[in-house]
């Protein structure tokens, strides 16, 4: 028979085991509490409604944050040893020419004013590096009226592109991935015209500044200039929609409330089927065309790596612009001189300069670090740009070397484009939303989503018709639809 003390041992370690593995448990616990910054329970599952889906993607998003702070706070480290080291240089300094005719004030400033400059580069690492983490965060101090007024549907399939028309009549015109482009009355809906020329998807749409033509680019490797005439029917009275306040809260949709494939608005419209001129001379997808000023040249952009500039009439190609390493993404004109700029899967963007006849020469801006989708004039001497990156940078003519201002997403942008009166630029994006920025990077809105009213898919680009007194903003996507708005900026948001 086992003794009494032997007993008593044999229950000392026992206890002394579960008060270890006990221990160990709580070890475990706290480091994965220490890795996450998670709760234990949360941590454990205890008492937590939430999946375990939901619960391994909080633990992750915390990780990533986490993992930011942290880098932020090596930085921070780093800095404050270099401040010390200046400080005991400077302080070593001061000791060696002690005899010569440097007060302990005048080291007490040089030693301030440095240590004050990287206090500042510190503050400065900590914007930059802290808005990845909150710039989903900000809000605006007003809100935006925003109503849906007109969906346009009749493309077979994506529409890659929206432009509205600068003469008599004011219509409305799509490119779409269908191999067509339409033309639309905007107070009906209503298909106006349809262009079958091209025999690969139409890219871009834009029409000439002074006279009934339209230009299109198109994966067939051309571009046409066709003529339209069009006569806008008698507008019937609207339906009565809602005007809704741009929020962050509407209901996510699915893509079964797309268009029905099905339904043809456009089958009954009257069909241009040749171009007034065909510009031939790329050997890859044209993926957007654009007027020069006064509309007597065009330029296109191609996936061959060029730009090529055109003269309307005769058809002929006055300059290959080279120089990007990758496909181009985009064209855009300057609207009151002979400026042009491309965009490029290169991550740069390139300004070309025609003001001199006899010359034409071109700068090259490396603000992005993805492909650049788009980069559009506006008035004065301004251009933004916008990115796979997830950003928007607005550009100084005057002094390129870095933006004047940035603005940072949650989805990569496509095709931008910039209300020139009220300065607001719209960004269109992958994930379905649309958002409304003005030049200083300050978000105005977001344009409403939901089961009912929106882009179901990716949104492509945008367009502004600033002198229509019903529809000021259109834009086209994926959907097969394009749709037109009516935006409302109070006038004490703009100021600000």
């Amino acid at each position: 028979m086992p003794t009494e003390s032997g007993s008593c041992s044999t229950a000392r370690q026992a206890k002394q085991k579960r008060k270890s593995h006990s221990l160990s448990i709580r070890r475990t616990n706290s480091s994965e509490q220490e890795r996450t910054g998670l709760p234990r329970d949360m941590l454990e599952g205890q008492d937590s409604k939430l999946p375990s889906s939901v619960r391994s993607t909080l633990l992750e998003l915390f990780g990533q944050i986490e993992r930011e702070f942290e880098n932020l706070y090596i930085e921070n480290l780093e800095l404050r040893r270099e401040i010390e080291t200046l400080n005991d240089r400077l302080a070593a300094e001061g000791q060696a020419i002690d005899g010569a005719e440097l007060s302990k004030g005048q080291l007490k400033t040089k030693a301030s004013h440095s240590t004050s400059q990287l206090s500042q580069k510190l503050k400065t690492t900590y914007k930059a590096s802290t808005s990845k983490i909150v710039s989903s965060f900000k809000t605006t101090t007003s809100r935006a009226v925003c109503q849906l007024v007109k969906e346009y549907i009749g493309h077979r399939d994506g529409i890659w592109d929206v432009s509205v028309a600068r003469t008599q009549p004011v219509v409305l015109g799509t490119a779409s991935a269908d191999h067509t482009a339409l033309l639309w009355s905007i107070e009906t809906g209503r298909s106006l015209a349809k262009y079958t020329g091209h025999v690969g998807s139409v890219n871009s749409i834009k029409f000439h500044p002074s006279e009934q033509l339209a230009l299109t680019a198109s994966g067939d490797q051309t571009a046409h200039v066709w003529r339209y005439a069009v006569q806008l029917p008698t507008p019937q009275p609207a339906a009565d929609t809602s005007q809704q306040l741009c929020g962050e809260d509407e209901v996510e949709c699915s893509d079964k409330d797309e268009p029905d494939a099905d339904v043809d608005a456009s089958s009954d419209c009257p069909t241009i089927r040749a171009p007034l001129t065909s510009l031939k001379s790329h050997q890859g997808v044209v993926i957007a065309a654009d007027w020069l000023v006064g509309g007597k040249q065009a330029v296109t952009a191609s996936w061959d790596r060029t730009a090529n500039l055109y003269d309307v009439e005769t058809s002929e190609l006055v300059h290959s612009l080279t120089g990007h390493d990758q496909e181009l993404t985009h064209c855009c004109t300057h609207p009151t001189q002979r400026l042009v700029v491309t965009s490029s899967r290169d991550t740069t963007f390139r300004l070309w300069d025609f003001r001199d006849p006899s010359i034409h020469s071109v700068n090259v801006f490396q603000g992005h670090t993805d492909t650049v989708t788009s980069a559009v004039f506006t008035v004065g001497d301004n251009v933004v740009s916008g990115s796979d990156d997830r950003t928007v940078k607005v550009w100084d003519l005057k002094n390129m070397r870095s933006p004047i201002a940035t603005i940072r997403t949650d989805s990569a942008i496509n095709r931008i484009n910039v209300c020139v009166g009220q300065k607001i630029i719209a960004l269109p994006h992958d994930n379905r939303q649309v958002r409304l920025f003005d030049m200083s990077g300050v978000r105005l809105a977001r344009l409403p989503r939901s089961s009912r009213q929106g882009h179901r898919r990716m949104v492509c680009g945008s367009a502004w018709s600033e002198d229509h007194p019903v529809c000021n903003l259109f834009t086209c996507g994926f959907d097969r639809q394009a749709i037109g708005w009516n935006i409302n900026i109070p006038a004490l948001l703009q100021e600000k």
